[in-house]
């Protein structure tokens, strides 16, 4: 017999997985940990026997490789394009302020524009400038289709767990 409290579970974990989709656009929002959040209710709070170590050991595995995904196609695409360390760190800096300016636009305008500055103030050509700057873009709608890919295999491993 499902109870209410199992309907109100089942509610939150599901809106936990979707809300993590929500943090590809914010990113101020720990989308894998939102993921967890949702698996671990489940585990906690409706069955915590269901759950095959299998599962656990993909999920856990998911999550180093979301990280890793995000983290190299930063460092592939600015470094190829000659981006120093405080063009990394405005770009990390206008994700955050671009999260609350112009939402969901701001997450892609304002680290491009700020990148473009302090590459220029570091004494780079307006095209060199640029160049890391569209690599910057480049890297986060990188990272960002792939972590939606690999949290879309998490919720996938989650699922198929559950129905085997």
């Amino acid at each position: 017999m499902i109870s209410i409290l199992d309907i109100v579970l089942w509610i939150l974990i599901i809106a936990c997985f979707v809300f993590s989709f929500v943090g590809l656009v914010y990113p101020i929002i720990p989308s894998v940990l939102v993921i967890w959040v949702g698996v671990m209710l489940y585990h906690f709070g409706i069955n915590s026997n269901e759950l095959s170590w299998i599962s656990w050991t993909m999920l856990s595995l998911l999550t180093i490789v979301l990280f890793l995904a995000d983290y190299l196609a930063n460092l592939h695409f600015v470094d190829k394009a000659g981006g120093s360390k405080w063009g990394m760190r405005a770009a990390t800096i206008g994700l955050i302020v671009g999260s609350f300016v112009i939402p969901p636009f701001g997450v892609i305008i304002v680290p491009f524009v700020l990148v473009l500055i302090v590459e220029m103030l570091q004494k780079k050509s307006f095209a060199e400038s640029t160049k890391v700057a569209f690599a910057t873009l480049i890297a986060f709608l990188s990272g960002t289709v792939a972590k939606g890919v690999i949290q879309l295999i998490m919720i996938g491993v989650f699922v198929f767990d559950l129905i085997l």
